[in-house]
Formats: C-alpha cells, sequence, structure tokens
C-alpha cells in the first residue's frame, strides 16, 4: 500500500525511543519550536512523531532532540529541528506544495519531514552514499511517495519541471537561476543564500518575474557543484 499523507497509520510515530530519544524529549522539542515561534500544526505533528534520533549514528542519538545542527559525515550536517520546522513551515504556507523538490536530501531527515506533508515529493543528492543511506530509512520507515535522484542540485531537474515548491538545504553564494526557471507559475523556493554572511530567502515566481523576499539569517553548509 502506497503512504498517504492523510493517512495517520501511515506516519511514522511508532518509532518509539528511550531516555533522551523517548516519545517524551519530542515532546519538549515541540514546546521548544512552538517558544521560538513555529505556528503550524501540520508541521509540529510531524515533528512530534519524527524520530530524528534514527537520522544520526548511534553515538549522537542521544543528542538528536537538542535544537542545534549534527554531523551525518562528508562534511555534511544534519539542520537544527527550528530550521527543518521553519523551512518546511514557509514551503506549506508560500506555495500550493502539491509536487516539491528538495536539493539536498543529506541524512533524509528534512525529506521525512516533507513526505508527510506533501502529496509528491522529489529529492536531490550529490553525494550518493548520503542518498542511499537516506532511502534505506525512509524504506524503512515506509514512506514511499519520494522520488530519489543522484544529481547536482545546481541544475536542478529539470526533465520533472515545474515544481510547485523548491528548498534548497545547502547555502549557495547566489541564487541558482536554473532552480529558480523550473518553479511553476505561483510556485516559491525557500533558500539560505551567502557565503559568510547567510540569509533565508523566499522566491515566488509570477511569470517572468521572481521576487525575493529575506526572511531571517542562516546558517547552512555551502551548496557545492559536481558529483561524488
Amino acid at each position: 500500500m502506497r503512504y498517504s499523507v492523510t493517512d495517520p497509520k501511515r506516519t511514522v510515530a511508532n518509532r518509539q525511543g528511550i531516555g533522551m530519544t523517548s516519545q517524551r524529549t519530542r515532546e519538549r522539542l515541540v514546546d521548544m519550536l512552538i517558544e521560538l515561534g513555529i505556528q503550524d500544526v501540520r508541521v509540529l505533528d510531524v515533528m512530534r512523531s519524527t524520530p530524528r534520533h534514527l537520522f544520526l549514528d548511534e553515538a549522537l542519538a542521544h543528542r538528536a532532540y537538542e535544537d542545534k545542527s549534527l554531523p551525518i559525515g562528508h562534511n555534511q550536517t544534519l539542520s537544527r529541528p527550528y530550521t527543518v520546522a521553519r523551512m518546511s513551515e514557509l514551503l506549506l504556507a508560500s506555495c500550493p506544495a502539491k509536487k516539491v523538490l528538495e536539493i539536498g536530501t543529506g541524512s533524509g531527515y528534512q525529506t521525512c519531514i516533507l513526505a508527510q506533508l506533501v502529496p509528491r515529493l522529489l529529492t536531490m543528492e550529490r553525494i550518493e552514499p548520503l542518498l542511499n543511506r537516506a532511502k534505506r530509512r525512509l524504506q524503512l520507515m515506509d514512506i514511499h511517495n519520494v522520488v530519489y535522484k543522484h544529481g547536482d542540485g545546481y541544475e536542478g531537474w529539470p526533465a520533472r519541471e515545474p515544481f510547485d515548491g523548491i528548498m534548497v538545504t545547502a547555502a549557495p553564494s547566489l541564487v541558482p537561476q536554473a532552480l529558480q526557471w523550473q518553479l511553476a507559475e505561483g510556485g516559491c523556493m525557500i533558500i539560505p543564500v551567502g557565503d559568510n554572511d547567510q540569509c533565508l530567502l523566499k522566491i515566488t515566481r509570477s511569470g517572468n518575474r521572481f521576487s525575493k523576499q529575506k526572511v531571517e539569517a542562516a546558517n547552512f553548509v555551502p551548496l557545492v557543484n559536481g558529483l561524488v
């Protein structure tokens, strides 16, 4: 049976942890996200039910519900929970989000969150070992509405455009033009931009024009060309 974002029985809520990875710990994380300004109930519910510790090496699992970014290997990081929730909330509030492209699969955690919030998700990762590991994790968690690609995020996924939404989880120096043009009419892209002084942007397409709105300061690993 295919995963349905409307069927609560098909979520990952039954992946319980113990101690520092328990459901109670996730509840405290959600309380903190609310204090930090996250309001979308859909996002909060998914953050509450998704076991972040399963996306980390066992040695780091006890830190999974801290509001911090954590290493996942290959000089990449798992974004802090606030960042995952904020970007997800922004995307849902800014576009229809029926068909979404994620640039930077990483550990698969943000992918897992988005897959429970949108009907159709495509995700790209330039580092093949990370992509394969994330794919296995999501399949084991019975999430099947995701299409995966080992590819260069700067190029996007032209064969599958247009996208209602695009989420980029690493920071380019400048907005990649190819990604903007893969947005559908009225679609939006949530993307961190900058080198040392990064800013999270919301970019919305209207015809051949793209409006850019600064959201808040950001801190991401750089978006890099090429495949590994």
